[in-house]
Parts: C-alpha cells; sequence; structure tokens
C-alpha cells in the first residue's frame, strides 16, 4: 500500500495501471467498518484499489463542524493496510484547492440537491460535487464506491457522472450499522452513552417504516409518521426532516411509484446524523 501526497504522483502511478479496472472509494477519513466494506469490495471487483482521505473544506457551511471533524491518519493506515489496497490519496486542502490559482470553478448539479440536505445546508452538494469531480480526474477509476448511508449523496454523484458523461460506474453499497441499529458514521464518536440510547430511536423509526411498506402501505404521510413517532419517544428535540422520496430525483414520494426510500436527519446532542431506508430498489443512473 502507498501513500501518495501530490496530484502529480497520483497521476504517475495512474497512468501506470494502464487500462486495469480501478476501484475507487472517496473517504474524509477516520475510517469505520463501512468504508472499509467498500475498500474490500473495490479489491474484489478490481485490478486495482485507490482510497482517497481529504477533509473537503469546500462542503462544509460556516457554522458546521470542519475543525472538529476526526481525524486521524495512523488509525486509518493501519486499518487499510490489511485489505489489499494499492494506494492512499492524501492530498492536502493547497494540493487541492490552489490558492494561487485563486479556485473559481465549482461543479452545480440540479435535481437532487434541491431538497433536503440541500436545502438545509446550501452550497453543500457543490462542494461534495466539485470535490467528487476533481478526484475523478485524478484518480481516473473505473468504478467508485459510496455508502447508502448517504443516499442524496449517491444520486446528486450518479446524476453528476451520467450528465457529464464520466466514464464510470457508481456503485451504491448498503449501509452498516452497529448492533444496536444506529448507522455507522464517522461523526458516532461525538455521541455520549445518552446520545447513543436517544441516536438508536432513529433506526427504530426506519425500520418500522420499512415494515409497514412491505405490509402494502404506501401513504407517504402514514410512513414518515411512524418515523416521527419513534423519535417522539427517544425525546428528539431537533429533527431537520423525515421525508418520502423518490431515491434518484430526491422528489417528493408519488403514490404509485414503485421506488421510494424514507430519509431523516435530527441532532443527538451536539452531532447531526442522517439515515435512511431504501424501501424498494431503483436502477442507478
Amino acid at each position: 500500500m502507498r501513500v501518495v501526497n501530490t496530484i502529480a504522483d497520483m497521476t504517475r502511478l495512474r497512468a501506470a495501471f494502464g487500462a486495469e479496472t480501478l476501484g475507487f472509494v472517496p473517504t474524509m477519513g477516520y475510517l469505520h467498518a463501512g468504508h472499509l466494506s467498500l475498500v474490500r469490495q473495490s479489491v474484489a471487483e478490481n485490478k486495482c484499489s485507490v482510497v482517497s482521505i481529504f477533509v473537503n473544506p469546500m462542503q462544509f457551511g460556516p457554522s458546521e463542524d470542519l475543525e472538529r471533524y476526526p481525524r486521524d491518519l495512523e488509525r486509518d493506515f493501519s486499518l487499510l493496510k490489511p485489505l489489499g489496497l494499492d494506494i492512499v490519496f492524501v492530498p492536502d486542502v493547497g494540493e487541492i484547492y490552489p490558492p494561487a490559482a485563486q479556485h473559481g470553478t465549482t461543479v452545480t448539479v440540479y435535481g437532487p440537491t434541491e431538497r433536503l440536505e440541500g436545502a438545509m445546508r446550501p452550497g453543500h452538494f457543490t462542494g461534495v460535487a466539485t470535490v467528487v469531480a476533481k478526484l475523478f480526474n485524478i484518480v481516473r477509476p473505473t468504478r467508485a464506491y459510496f455508502g447508502q448511508k448517504d443516499a442524496q449523496q449517491v444520486a446528486v454523484i450518479s446524476k453528476m457522472v451520467s450528465d457529464l458523461n464520466f466514464p464510470l460506474d457508481v456503485i451504491a453499497c448498503p449501509t452498516l450499522r452497529e448492533s444496536d441499529g444506529l448507522a455507522m458514521s464517522s461523526r458516532n464518536v461525538f455521541l455520549t452513552p445518552g446520545d447513543r440510547a436517544t441516536a438508536k430511536f432513529i433506526s427504530g423509526g426506519l425500520f418500522a417504516a420499512e415494515a409497514l411498506w412491505q405490509a402494502g402501505e404506501r401513504d407517504a404521510a402514514v410512513l414518515e409518521s411512524v418515523v416521527r413517532e419513534s423519535l417522539r419517544r427517544g425525546n428528539f428535540v431537533n429533527i431537520d426532516y423525515v421525508a418520502v422520496v423518490d431515491p434518484l430525483t430526491f422528489d417528493p414520494y408519488t403514490p404509485g411509484s414503485t421506488a421510494a426510500l424514507i430519509a431523516v436527519a435530527a441532532r443527538v446532542g451536539t452531532t447531526r446524523l442522517i439515515d435512511n431506508i431504501l424501501l424498494s430498489c431503483v436502477s442507478r443512473l
């Protein structure tokens, strides 16, 4: 496993792989089992695999947790080394956004960015799309792997790849959960034991809504109310949204559609958590 810090070195090594298939897992580090499952799938499905670790300042708002976001490169490297990975690309901010260039080009994806996370966090998905587009151009993967926990991000990146003709496949992989149902996230490290006891009511509500869907319920208001009731039992105070949406467009669910996703964002203590369940599978862009 090689650690690479510059675009020039990453470009040179990518050229050496030639026409071999290359899997890519973009991350912001502080890796957990969910990230590692993406890496294992990439290693299994491709001749070469690359992980990037880059905390992208462009996707954080002025009042968000950029400086607080957990970082531990040595820990990340120790988790990655046994997996058969070829390269870890760890650029610094100046390498991705050179100050001399006065970086002024961004990528804005319309459609799935306009609701839920996009409405709550203006500019967030422009930051995501911009850095992922840059990483795709640097690494030039055959396949890129993302976790379904960030379902709206997956939809945004899938649309960008389709609209801009990136020559790669976006692979969405299932959300991994803790034993209490909590979706794995780097931010879970901030949860106190009391916060964890509260947080499990998010997945509990999602599982209850999923059971209703499987039993034939298709009324979005009913499904959303089941999740909200679970959050009420968990004494949640700050709920950003509970919504049943189309998994590709993130438009509100249309009765009669076979594809749906129910998504939640809520704050537990000082930590904002997101989670979702895909109620019915849908082909990706």
